[in-house]
Formats: structure tokens, sequence, C-alpha cells
């Protein structure tokens, strides 16, 4: 491959990333920049730093985008870097913008003066909104695009710019659309960190009033196997879907949180629902099976459980990170305001 540049490297699925093409590819240069916001964390890349190279630097800099690709010669962008704590976004959703379309439109005008060879971008099941939970029909790659929050929008404009890149000036892309992940080393703002974390140090699990809410899950590590199947063997201007069929309500995820670490129900609390809380979100991911072979090798119940674990063992990682979190998500009801 060459020189790969990942953008939003030291954040939780850049850095399995990171990580993962390291250990298959270990004859490419890896260039990760992260401009470090309060969810990027330079100890997701400790055990590498040395087979790695580290620019701190932020995406909506485009004269900054273009050095780093042009000192490094670079020959493949993966795009992680974003905002996507869609709570945060209901706070600031000016951030969400500037980031992941202003940042994102940037990143992809200094990649075409570059001409890299390839700009894979990643994005999220929720551009195309939600499904009612008795819906029996799945987001395909050719879904109408309807974004309900402010995050989920920031990302659509982040896809759709894209788009345009390639079919105005020919820039060779290639887009992921992803269930929700999970696995070690996620910032605890979000769910399964926030109750494994919470239930470690025997606080309350806060779960929205909508219990049955329902998500797609996949493990940070099959993700990461299947960007690099779409960055090796994907066709330039496709959109693939990786998804699982894995799913689990907010209240199942608490559940299996508590029975790993042997704690009662008693420890869950119902909170309101924070605005625009989508239902479900379910993929329909044939494409990347099909086309490029790939298939989910870690199963939502015993990665869960893994996972669980791993907070529980490493207290020296997450701890330090707990009054970063600029949400309380048990506050909704009230009024929310950021730390």
């Amino acid at each position: 491959m060459g020189t790969l540049m990942v953008t939003g490297g030291a954040g939780f699925i850049g850095s399995h990333f990171v990580r993962h093409w390291r250990g298959t590819h270990p004859g490419d240069r890896v260039i990760v920049v992260d401009a470090l916001t309060y969810a990027g964390n330079t100890a997701n890349l400790d055990d590498i730093r040395d087979d790695i190279v580290f620019e701190k630097a932020s995406i909506d800099d485009a004269a900054e985008m273009e050095r780093i690709l042009r000192t490094h010669r670079v020959d493949v962008v993966v795009n992680f870097a974003a905002e996507s704590h869609n709570s945060y976004a209901l706070l600031e959703p000016g951030r969400f913008f500037r980031t992941n379309v202003m940042g994102t439109q940037a990143l992809l005008e200094a990649a075409r003066r570059v001409r890299v060879e390839r700009f894979h971008h990643v994005s999220t099941c929720e551009v195309y909104g939600d499904l009612a939970l008795d819906a029996t029909e799945l987001f395909t790659e050719s879904s109408p695009y309807r974004p309900r929050t402010p995050y989920n929008a920031s990302k659509a404009g982040a896809d759709h710019a894209v788009r345009a890149y390639h079919h105005t000036f020919g820039l060779p892309i290639t887009i992921s659309n992803c269930a929700n992940n999970y696995g070690s080393h996620q910032f605890p703002e979000k769910v399964i960190p926030a109750f494994a974390t919470s239930a470690l140090d025997g606080k309350p699990l806060t779960l929205y009033a909508q219990t049955e809410n329902r998500r797609e899950w996949i493990h940070v590590l099959d993700h990461c196997r299947a960007i690099e199947a779409v960055v090796e063997r994907g066709q330039v201007g496709r959109t693939y879907h990786v998804g699982t069929g894995d799913e689990a309500s907010i209240e199942q995820i608490a559940d299996l949180v508590l029975d790993e670490l042997g704690l009662p129900a008693a420890l869950k609390t119902i909170v309101a629902d924070r605005p625009g809380h989508d239902r479900r979100y379910v993929l329909d991911w044939s494409t990347l099976r099909d086309e490029l072979g790939w298939r989910p090798q870690v199963r939502f119940a015993e990665g869960l459980r893994q996972t669980v674990r791993w907070y529980a063992d490493h207290r020296d990682w997450w701890e330090p990170l707990l009054d970063r979190a600029p949400v309380d998500e048990g506050r909704w009801g009230d009024r929310q305001r950021s730390r």
C-alpha cells in the first residue's frame, strides 16, 4: 500500500485501526493525525508509538493537511476524524458541522491537490434516520438520507461532500457506513463503557425512558477488518455497509453488563430521553459480504463480556477520562449544560 494517513487515529476506532493495519501491513508507513480533543487519547497508541508518525493537527486546517500529505508522501487517507457523540451535538451543534462537514471538505481538498490514490471515509448508519421497532426492512446503500439529529446531519453532509469530490474532481473515494461499535479503549461517554465504568464504581446505570430502542452492534476489530477489505479491494466510488445483524436494546446491554460483574438489576435507573432519540438502525451488509468476502467474527454477547472485563482490568486507562465527558446523560429532564 505504501504510506497510509489515518485521521482521528488517537480515538477509539481509529487507534484500533492503526494497530490492526500495523499488524497486517508491517511494511507500510502509518501517519496518525489527531487534533486531541477531549476524546482523543495518545495513550491509545502507546504500544505502537515507535512504529508510527504522529502529527497533532485538525482536519479543518486544509493547509496543514496538505503539508502533512506532501511531507509524508501519503498514498491513502482513511478518515475517522469526527465529533461523534449524539448527545453533545445537542449542546454544541456548530462544533459538529464545523468538524464533520467543513473539516471533511478541507481534508478532501488537500487530498485532491496532492492526488492521493484513495480517500476512504468512515461514516455511520445514522445518516439514514431511524426504523420502526417492528420494521422488516433494512437500510441499504441506496436508502435515502433522512438524518434526525445534528450529529446525524453533520455526518450526512460529510458523505455528500466525499461523493461530490469523486464525481466532480475524480478523487478516488470509498465510503463505509457502520453499525454501532464497541470494544476496549472507547471513551466512557458511550453507552457500553458508561455502563461498565458506572457499574464498577457502584453507580446507577442511566437508561433512557425508551428502553426498548435498539441498535445493531459490531466489535471494533470486526469494523477494522471491514475497512481493510474496502481499502484493499473495494470499488472506487462505492459505499459499503458494515453490519452484523446483532441487535440489542439499552436494557439488554445493561443486563449483560450487570450479569458479567455479578451486580443487581437495582442499579438500573430510568432518565428522560434526549431529544431526537432514534428508535432503531440496522444495515443490509450483503454487498460487503458478497463482493469482498467479509464477515463479522465476534458475536455480540461474548464480545460485550470481554469488553466489560477489559474495563474492569484497566481502571488506570478510564478513570482519568471521567471528568472530560461534556454531557451528563441523566439531566435531559433539566437544563443540560456543557461542562
